[in-house]
Order: structure tokens, then C-alpha cells, then sequence
């Protein structure tokens, strides 16, 4: 007779019943909410320069290099800070890190908001840049570490979500103070940006840390603790923390509280530069592909330019007045922050692929009715053309709706879940660099660009970038939704590496063990 209980459909029933821990999710949600708004101060930066430039300018008397300098410069600094962070958070911990971007970007508001010449500025720029580095490094990192695997996509776009939220406090900012004294409304509008990152400095302190991190620090009953808060069943965190044993190397009859996880001979991080950049699998090879192309089409398809000089993109379509143009920006970051809490809940839905491709697709078509609206009004500078105005400030924000619905939120999201365990932060780092160092010659060219082939041609040009990014996209990018962090590999060509790592250990034991043998033998 068939014994019904061991019939898979029974089997299926048992595991069905088992109820979700909502409590659990809502704990993960919260924690990848602290850590997000790290991201904020990037954000903000980029949003309150937008404006203040206007008034920097005027009231220092510089030229459109020094204040192209000024503004991009930032996102060099930045590669400082994201470096420093991947060792950091190795060293401290995932949790402190952001703790430590906040403060180094509260000093960098300060003295940006109290500088009282070009170079005090730049000197704040400096500290600033290196605390958004660490912000835009460790929050996308510690968010994918603390998330399950059903809600990551979700979860992870809330940094790029948070960007927008700074980007349109940025923009408030600037309207806010605007008709304040010139010399003293753009050092409010910087300075108020400390404001945010103390807030956030006290805030992260309630957060636990990343389960990754302690599991590869060999405190496992840590690990498992917030595993057990961020799990919908217990058998889902003990899956995860199995994977993540397998991933950091250790063998899985390896139990206790505190373990010793293995080291490698030759130091820590020489041998993941070695497996990351010097001489990298060709799984490994695809995913750095994959890591710095995303990471690079994000920024060289125009978005800084779009955001950083709205004002003067509208001004070249006729509105002249400041409170107009800074009016019009608020109502773009508006824009940009709602459609990013549609992306945040499409991610898991839809998947990353499609709505990556459709976001880049819309980007083109966007960019080359930015470039002709504005060609046009170019060629008529003694009369306005009102269909060229329409379709420049249409363009506009369907490129920002575009830009947020995919491309913005997935960038940190794909990044973050395709790099393996080990060589997670440091790879983070490095897409962290190619995306700052572009943003820094988008936004360092774009005004002398838009001298050289007008400011329609530059438009054109992102567009042909953005072709080019659809095209990457489609070839590279497999979908990773539903993936857990440990099996993103595989999507890849990538072996169970930290299997691998596991198995290397018992038989090392094993090598031991038989050469103590052959001695006592002989």
C-alpha cells in the first residue's frame, strides 16, 4: 500500500502551510531602509549643485571650467572613499562603515557650506567626495547581504530609491533658499546637507550586521541571529547560512558559535585582486565585464548632464527667470523619485532584464527628442518655436521616467547580487570607480561639449552612447530574479567555488594527516 506520507504531494503540503514570519520580512525592510539612506548624501549633492552652481558662480566670479571642475570633481574624490570602504567594511564591519560615511560627509558639508573662497570650496568637495564614496559603496552591499532572496531586487533598488529622495531634497533646497542674500544662499543650501547624515550616523547604529560578514568572521550564531530576523521560515535561514558557509570556504560540518574560517597564505587581499583583475576565470572575466559595463553605460548615457545642468538645459529652451528654472527642477526630481518607487516594485515582478532593455530603449528615443528640440530652438534664437520647446521639456522627463523605471535602480541592484561572496567588496568597489570616474567626464565636459557641437549635438551623442549600452545589455546581461547570492555564479559558467573552497579545506586535513603518518612510518 502507497504510505501517503511519504507521497510528494503531501511532502509539498507540509512546506506550503508553513507560515511566512511577516514580522521578519518588515525587519529587513527596515534595516535595508537605514542603510539606504546613506545614499541620500549623493543625492542631495547632486541635486543641491544643480542650483547652487547658479549663485557659486556669480558670486565668486569663476569660469565655466573652474565650475565644471567644481562640480564634477566630486565623483574623483568618491573613488577615494569607495576603495577605502571595501577594506573598511571587510575590516569593521558592513554597519560602522556607513556610520563612518556619514561623519566624513558631515565635515565635508561644513566646510563646504563655510568656505569663503574657491579653494576652501574644493577642499570641501575633497572630504564630501570621499564620504559619498563610501556611501554609494556600502549601502547597495550591505542591503543585498541582509535580504532574502525573494524580496532582493526590491530591497536593493532602495539606495538608487534614496538617491532620488536626496536629489529631490537637493532641489528643494535650492528653491528654498534662493532668495536669500548672494553670497550667503548657496553656503545654506550645502551646508544644511550635514543635517541628513547626522541623522542617519544615529540611526544605523539600531541595525544589526550583514549575516555575510559575520559567517566570514566565523561568528556564526551572529550570522544565524539575524538570518533567523530576516527570514520568512526557519528553514530559510538555515538554507542561507549553509550557502553562505559554502561561499566563505566553510565546510559545512563545520557547527559551533565561533569557528576558524580558513585564511589564505599569502594575506587577505592579494589573491582576490588576483582572482578579480589580474587573472580571472572567464566566469569571473564576465562578471567584471558585466560589473563595469553597467556600471560605465549609467553614467556615459547622459544622466548627470540631464541632472546636474537642468537649469541650463532649461534655460536653453527659453525660461530664463532663476525661480522658474528652479521650480522646473523640483518638478523633475518629483518625477524621478516616484517612478523609482514603481521601479522598486517592479524588480522581483517583471525582472531585471526586461526592464533594464525597455528602460534603455526609452532613453534613446528620449535623448534624440532632447537633442532635436533643441537643435531647433538653437537655430532660432530670435523667436521661440513652440513645438521645439514642447518636445525639449517633454523629452526631458520621459528621459528622467526612463532612466528611473530600470537602468537608475537596477545598476546597484545587478551589481551588488552578480560579485561572489569573496570577492564581493572589492568588485563593488571597482564598478563603484568606473561609475564615479564617468560621471566626473560627463559632468567635467559637458558645457565645453555643449560649446564645441552644441548642446543638441551632446544630446545626440548620449543618445548613440545609450544605442550602444541597449546593445551591451542585451548580449551580457543574463536575469538574475529569484537567484540567491550563492547561485549567481552559475548563470555565469562559474563552478561552486565555495564548495570548492570547502573541499580544499578537508583535504588539506587530509594531506596533513597522511604525511604525519608517512613520517611516523619512516
Amino acid at each position: 500500500m502507497l504510505d501517503k506520507r511519504n507521497h510528494p504531494s503531501a511532502k509539498m503540503a507540509s512546506t506550503a502551510v508553513e507560515p511566512k514570519k511577516k514580522g521578519n520580512v518588515m525587519f529587513a525592510f527596515t534595516c535595508t531602509i537605514l542603510a539606504s539612506t546613506a545614499s541620500i548624501m549623493l543625492g542631495y549633492d547632486i541635486g543641491v549643485m544643480s542650483g547652487a552652481s547658479l549663485y557659486i558662480k556669480k558670486d565668486m566670479k569663476i569660469t565655466d571650467v573652474q565650475l565644471e571642475i567644481l562640480i564634477g570633481i566630486l565623483s574623483l574624490y568618491s573613488l577615494v572613499g569607495s576603495f577605502a570602504a571595501a577594506r573598511t567594511s571587510d575590516w569593521i564591519g558592513r554597519r560602522l562603515t556607513v556610520v563612518f560615511a556619514a561623519a566624513i560627509f558631515f565635515v565635508g558639508a561644513l566646510l563646504m557650506g563655510f568656505a569663503v573662497n574657491y579653494a576652501m570650496l574644493m577642499a570641501g568637495r575633497f572630504v564630501a567626495g570621499v564620504g559619498v564614496g563610501y556611501a554609494v559603496m556600502i549601502a547597495p552591499v550591505y542591503t543585498a547581504e541582509i535580504s532574502p532572496a525573494s524580496s532582493r531586487g526590491f530591497l536593493t533598488s532602495f539606495p538608487e530609491m534614496f538617491i532620488n529622495v536626496g536629489i529631490l531634497l537637493g532641489y528643494v533646497s535650492n528653491f528654498a533658499f534662493a532668495r536669500f542674500p548672494l553670497h550667503l544662499g548657496w553656503r545654506v543650501m550645502l551646508g544644511v546637507g550635514a543635517a541628513p547624515s547626522t541623522l542617519l550616523a544615529l540611526m544605523v547604529l539600531g541595525m544589526p550586521e550583514s549575516p555575510r560578514w559575520l559567517v566570514v568572521k566565523g561568528r556564526l550564531a551572529d550570522a544565524m541571529a539575524v538570518l533567523e530576523k530576516t527570514s520568512s521560515t526557519p528553514e530559510e535561514a538555515a538554507q542561507r547560512l549553509a550557502d553562505i558557509k559554502a561561499a566563505a570556504g566553510i565546510p559545512a560540518d563545520h557547527d559551533g558559535d565561533v569557528v576558524t574560517v580558513p585564511k589564505k597564505q599569502n594575506g587577505e587581499e592579494a589573491p582576490v585582486w588576483k582572482e578579480l583583475i589580474f587573472s580571472p576565470t572567464p566566469a569571473m572575466r564576465r562578471i567584471l565585464l558585466c560589473t563595469m559595463g553597467i556600471n560605465f553605460f549609467q553614467q556615459a548615457s547622459g544622466i548627470d548632464s540631464v541632472i546636474l545642468y537642468s537649469p541650463s538645459v532649461f534655460r536653453s529652451t527659453g525660461i530664463t527667470n532663476d525661480h522658474r528654472l528652479l521650480a522646473t527642477t523640483c518638478a523633475v526630481g518629483v518625477t524621478k523619485t516616484l517612478i523609482i518607487l514603481v521601479a522598486a516594485s517592479l524588480l522581483d515582478r517583471v525582472g531585471r532584464r526586461p526592464l533594464l532593455l525597455g528602460s534603455t530603449a526609452g532613453m534613446v528615443v528620449s535623448l534624440v527628442g532632447l537633442g532635436t528640440g533643441l537643435t531647433v530652438v538653437g537655430h532660432h534664437t530670435d523667436a521661440k518655436v513652440p513645438w521645439a520647446v514642447a518636445l525639449s521639456m517633454a523629452s526631458v522627463f520621459a528621459f528622467v521616467v526612463s532612466f528611473s523605471i530600470g537602468l537608475g535602480p537596477i545598476n546597484g541592484v545587478y551589481t551588488s547580487e552578480i560579485l561572489p561572496l569573496r570577492v564581493r567588496a572589492l568588485g563593488f568597489a571597482v564598478g563603484v570607480a568606473c561609475n564615479r570616474v564617468t560621471s566626473a567626464v560627463v559632468s567635467m565636459t559637458f558645457l565645453s561639449l555643449s560649446k564645441a557641437i552644441t548642446i543638441g549635438g551632446s544630446f545626440f551623442l548620449y543618445a548613440g552612447v545609450a544605442a550602444l549600452a541597449w546593445a551591451f545589455f542585451f548580449v551580457y546581461l543574463p536575469e538574475t530574479r529569484g537567484q540567491t547570492l550563492e547561485e549567481m555564479g552559475k548563470l555565469f559558467g562559474m563552478v561552486d567555488t565555495g564548495t570548492e573552497a570547502a573541499d580544499a579545506v578537508v583535504k588539506e586535513e587530509k594531506a596533513v594527516e597522511m604525511a604525519r603518518r608517512n613520517y611516523e612510518l619512516n
